[in-house]
């Protein structure tokens, strides 16, 4: 499933007088901060794979073991119909709702770095716990340590990857995290492929390296610099303005770290951030960047196929061999995505890859549902035809997801927020985004069950809603200072009668 250089919207007059150099001090924090990425994409890809292994099956829940070898050589909607194997894969993100909250704090008050060093911690303990499991019990909690991890990791990596940006590469800068995202699921497909064939613990080695994303992240943490926003947020302006001319490798600073002054004292005359989200002024904010993007993402159904890429193929007659094969091509596509994304994505703008990808992935599921009502059946073997097809609109989706609502939904959020409600504001992004993954996570594969071919045509109507909400309520935000976004609410056709002028936001009231 991200703030930035938020500051209050009068001082946005000396964004022109900002500099900057991309330092190598800067892409080393970058990159090693967006190993929190990869936490989040092992587990989406690592879970389902590991559901649809036979040892695991066996060991957890013999009754849809011996249901897959009844229907071994058939296609069958209802296969692995089972509400507490879903729970499997969704307890962590219930978890890292709940966490997220406590994340906030942590994040605003000890710094982002924190944050990150914390869920890597608590990311480790579930994947030792996970892989260890002799009972459910045991996985639960495992999984719950799990979500804890993402609920931080998810909190601070977006925010630390846009402060430390400069506005014209930020759109790349925030990426990484969807990229890191993206190649965490196609590692952890790629492990699958190759512990499914080692009898019986391939699983617990599937589930236990998730470690190694965990103490990277880890280790780099503790080398980490805080931002140069964090730092002043919390009263360091010594070591911030010092971080931020090492990061912009300038000593002409003097502009931005004024905004970042500003920014600070308008965020600390805000005594309830969360309330202050509310206030009619944030509106915008509030729905689009807190509420409608996060529900949105997962909403499109990608997830859906991300947990259960391997269940889906094996449902559809795949063996549990080629099944897992298909989920390397389709995360292999996830990867690619992003780079066209973070190459064109501060030229053409947020708005083109939103609307672009909802017509490729609303034609990708209506062909899906299209060929899976006339030729698929229970008891009926898919003719391999057909079969190609259904992986080709797959992928074509994963890559109309992968270079749009994946980075874009964690993207365009970072750049909406003020600095007085920015770690707020983004533990609802992370909330709303985590709460209905576990809905999607809980719900798909009863949903596959019932609705049959029925679902995708679900989803398309889906996509069909939020690109029509991107296309009428979402201002272009590329390549505008962070500091400017607050402005495009005041000339846009529907949110201009909800902000005030430029006068009234510059007094910031405390709540």
């Amino acid at each position: 499933m991200a703030g930035g250089g938020f500051v209050d919207a009068g001082s946005g007059k000396r964004a022109h007088l900002y500099e900057h150099k991309i330092t190598s001090y800067f892409k080393c924090a970058c990159f090693v901060a967006a190993l929190g990425g990869s936490l989040f994409g092992y587990d989406l890809g690592v879970s389902g794979g590991v559901t649809s292994m036979d040892d695991f099956l066996k060991d957890f829940f013999p009754k849809i073991y011996r249901r897959k070898q009844e229907h071994l050589h058939e296609t069958d909607y209802c296969k692995y119909d089972n509400q507490i194997l879903t729970l499997f894969t969704s307890s962590l993100y219930f978890a890292g709702l709940i966490s997220t909250f406590a994340a906030s704090y942590v994040t605003r008050t000890k710094g982002r770095r924190i944050s990150i060093i914390v869920g890597s911690i608590s990311f480790f303990a579930g994947a030792i716990i996970n892989a260890a499991s002799v009972n459910i019990g045991m996985l639960i909690v495992g999984r719950i340590f799990l979500g804890i991890g993402i609920g931080f990791g998810n909190q601070a990596v977006p925010l630390y990857l846009s402060e430390m940006a400069p506005a014209k590469v930020r759109g790349a800068t925030n990426q990484l995290f969807q990229l890191t995202t993206c190649i965490g699921i196609l590692v952890a497909n790629i492990i699958n492929y190759f512990t499914e064939k080692i009898h019986p613990w391939g699983w617990r080695l599937s589930l236990g390296l998730a470690t190694v994303p965990a103490l990277l992240m880890f280790v780099g943490g503790l080398f980490l610099p805080e931002t140069p926003n964090s730092l002043v947020e919390q009263g360091k302006l010594e070591e911030g303005r010092r971080v931020l001319e090492k990061v912009r490798g300038t000593k002409n600073v003097e502009a931005e770290f004024a905004d970042l002054l500003d920014a600070s004292a308008a965020a600390r005359a805000i005594k309830h951030p969360f309330k202050n989200l509310l206030q009619r002024k944030n509106r915008p904010q509030l729905v689009l960047g807190a509420l409608g993007i996060p529900a949105f993402q997962q909403l499109t159904g990608m997830n859906s196929i991300l947990f259960y890429a391997p269940v889906i193929f094996q449902s559809l007659g795949f063996g549990s061999g080629t099944s897992l094969y298909s989920s390397i091509i389709t995360s292999g596509m996830l990867v690619v995505a992003p780079l066209v994304s973070m190459a064109y994505v501060d030229k053409l703008g947020r708005r083109f890859f939103f609307l672009e990808a909802g017509c490729q992935m609303i034609f990708s599921m209506l062909v899906l549902a299209i060929v899976l009502a006339l030729k698929f059946g229970h008891g009926v073997v898919l003719a391999k035809g057909y079969a190609v097809v259904l992986v080709i609109m797959v992928c074509l989706f994963v890559l109309a997801y992968g270079w749009s609502w994946g980075p874009l939904g964690w993207l365009v959020p970072s750049e909406l927020f003020p600095l007085e409600t920015r770690s707020a504001g983004q533990s609802v992004v992370v909330c709303v985004n985590l709460f209905f993954t576990a809905l999607i996570a809980q719900c798909f594969l009863v949903s596959l069950c019932h609705l049959r071919y029925g679902i995708f045509l679900l989803f398309a109507g889906l996509i069909i809603i939020m690109s029509s909400f991107i296309y009428f309520l979402l201002p272009e935000t590329k390549q505008v200072p962070i500091e400017e976004v607050s402005f495009l609410w005041e000339s846009h056709w529907f949110w201009k009668k909800f902000v005030g002028s430029s006068d009234e936001k510059q007094s910031v009231t405390a709540v």
